[in-house]
């Protein structure tokens, strides 16, 4: 169950990206996954020693469900992320759901701790072909073309007899919307992707979902989180379990919660002035206090709205100092954004 990245095509007929947005908050959206990847993990020892590479609980995991880690090195800085799944059925495999651009460097850093261990990693990445349904109608949408999402619960996947081909489900992280991902061999994401569109899902490009990303508040490895981050500055804590027992770069997040705090923090704002580039820095008081790492312009419901993602340090917030960057200023806000649709 993994995807094949299909050459890029835009999708046809996309709206307006104001009105491809409106779908994805009010409605129902589409859009092809080229940018995922899959790395498939089996072996006898590959859930104890999984274990022991990333943040989060795999031992907890019951087949077809899910959950968010990092994948650290000894200092605990971010090596990568990925959603971990447990293979449903007879539960053979562990599956990893990352960015496409992750896999290599992730099966670098995993393969180099398999030591005695009966584990194999294999880059299934191109052995299937990925849909995403996101928007509060898409529930509906999905299950009336019996494809049953509504009942699905978060960070879970199914397998489904569809048309006489095998589709899996998969409840995807959604913290504005419902979100869902359909895989399958590249022909019945194909029709599927007409049966949507003609049932009334809207296509979307990447610049609408790119904007959803940052009304949801949701880093983005490589753009938000980097590899010199620590977990606890994106605040992530859905990427972290504080039971599980040891794990790469584990001593350096217990010491960061015994202390209860970290000096940095990932933060969204609202930008009023001139709308910056991504990397542009904050500062407050005459001194760098943070950066800008995300960035987006977005028109909706008669709103013009400048927000960014990024980091500013904790002393910023604690103090509300005013943050500024050359041409405007920088409001700290709660994620997830939201905003009222019309009508």
């Amino acid at each position: 169950m993994s995807p094949t990245i299909q050459p890029e095509t835009s999708t046809p007929q996309a709206p307006a990206v104001d009105l491809q947005l409106a779908a994805l908050l009010g409605g129902s959206a589409l859009s092809p996954l080229l940018d995922t990847g899959w790395i498939r993990i089996t072996g006898d020892d590959r859930v104890r020693w999984l274990n022991g590479m990333v943040t989060n609980s795999i031992q907890e995991l019951q087949p077809g469900q899910g959950n968010y880690s990092f994948l650290l090195n000894a200092q605990g800085r971010i090596q990568g992320d990925a959603h971990v799944f447990a293979e449903p059925a007879e539960f053979e495999a562990l599956l990893l759901e990352t960015s496409l651009s992750q896999v290599p460097n992730l099966i670098t850093l995993l393969d180099h701790f398999i030591i005695m261990d009966d584990v194999e990693l294999t880059d299934v990445s191109a052995t299937r072909s990925g849909l995403l349904v996101a928007g509060p109608q898409a529930p509906a949408l999905l299950d009336s073309l019996l494809l049953p999402a509504s009942d699905l619960p978060p960070l879970q996947l199914k397998t489904i007899l569809w048309r006489t081909s095998e589709v899996t489900i998969l409840h995807a992280h959604s913290p504005l919307v419902p979100r869902f991902e359909l895989w399958a061999d590249a022909a019945t994401i194909s029709v599927l992707t007409s049966a949507l569109q003609e049932a009334g899902a809207t296509s979307v490009t990447q610049t609408a979902l790119e904007d959803l990303r940052v009304l949801e508040g949701t880093p983005r490895y490589g753009t938000d989180i980097r590899d010199r981050d620590l977990p606890q500055e994106t605040v992530q804590t859905r990427a972290l379990h504080f039971a599980k027992g040891c794990y790469l770069g584990q001593e350096i997040v217990e010491r960061i919660r015994s202390r209860g705090n970290v000096h940095r923090t990932f933060t969204a704002f609202r930008l009023e002035g001139a709308l910056p580039a991504a990397g542009t820095l904050l500062e407050a008081e005459g001194k760098q206090i943070g950066e800008l790492t995300s960035v987006c312009a977005i028109s909706l419901s008669n709103q013009h709205l400048q927000l960014a993602l990024g980091y500013t340090r904790r002393e910023a917030l604690d103090r509300n100092l005013p943050l500024t960057y050359p041409g405007g200023i920088a409001i700290p806000v709660p994620a997830p954004f939201h905003i009222p649709t019309a009508g």
